[in-house]
């Protein structure tokens, strides 16, 4: 089983979970850009941070067979913050380089103003740059939050196939699945989705433009679910041939759309921190 994460923060977790991930047939991840749980307090902290994205974090990824790709923008919770705003005109300096295969997170968080034009504004240059987008739907009034997040992208003009509309449940995902938007979905040990109300989603559902995430990053979540949801379905009866769809398949063909993805293997073996450590997975 080959997984493709389309949705992890790496950046907050350790080495020992790019092996594990490795070990379990996670051959490639895009992580996006977001709120480190702690307020920034200047543009100057987003660009260490993006740099990191593009440079660090594939280096490290590399280093356990793993190839690794982000997407950059300012996220919804900081749009909010004043000491942000000026992240927006950063934003370019990163869209054009290599490695950055979507605008995103963008969406809301508490649905104000601010974040309605932050929105905005990145919506545009995704299609500026001919890029996709991915959508944080907030996780308060999520229906509100989904059906607005909706009514923008159509006010934005960019091609819904080219938006993923990220952290969908039982009650979202109707409202996204005519759309023809992407539509994500974040499994998470305790809140968000379970392995086993994702599977019965998918059966409702289908697994056209279903991508499966773990969102993994600082607070209590797990960068092996997408591994576990692998083995439900597989367990529910799906075949392999759909589960390679969802979990690898699905995110190549909405990531491919920026012209960028790079899915060549990374050096099998290599030393990190004074270790030989081999590939696992594959």
């Amino acid at each position: 089983m080959r997984i493709f994460d389309p949705h992890i923060h790496m950046s907050s977790r350790t080495t020992d979970d790019y092996r594990a991930m490795a070990a379990n047939g996670v051959q490639a991840v895009v992580e996006p850009a977001f709120w480190l749980g702690q307020p920034r307090t200047s543009a100057g902290s987003f660009t260490d941070y993006f740099d990191s994205l593009i440079g660090w974090e594939p280096y490290r990824a590399a280093q356990f067979g793993i190839r690794h790709h982000a997407t950059i923008a300012l996220n919804p919770k900081e749009a909010n913050d004043p000491r942000c705003r000026s992240v927006l005109n950063l934003l370019p300096r990163y869209l054009d380089k290599d490695g950055v295969v979507a605008v995103g997170e963008i969406g809301y968080d508490s649905m104000t103003p601010a974040e309605d034009e932050a929105f905005s504004v990145q919506l545009a240059l995704a299609v500026e740059y001919e890029l996709p987008a991915l959508v944080h739907t907030p996780h308060r009034d999520k229906a509100a939050g989904t059906r607005r997040s909706l009514e923008v992208v159509a006010e934005s003009g960019i091609e819904p196939g080219r938006v993923a509309i990220d952290h969908l449940n039982e009650v979202t995902v109707g409202l996204v699945r005519d759309t023809g938007c992407w539509m994500g979905f974040s499994i998470y040990p305790e809140t968000k989705m379970s392995p086993q109300r994702m599977v019965e989603i998918l059966k409702a559902y289908g697994t056209e433009r279903m991508l499966v995430n773990s969102a993994a990053d600082w607070g209590h979540s797990d960068p092996l679910l997408t591994v576990e949801t692998g083995r439900e379905l597989l367990a529910a009866g799906f075949t392999a041939d759909e589960v390679d769809l969802v979990l690898w398949r699905n995110p190549v063909e909405f990531y491919s759309q920026s012209g960028r993805l790079d899915l060549t293997s990374p050096a099998p073996v290599a030393t990190f921190a004074g270790s030989s450590i081999a590939r696992g997975g594959g």
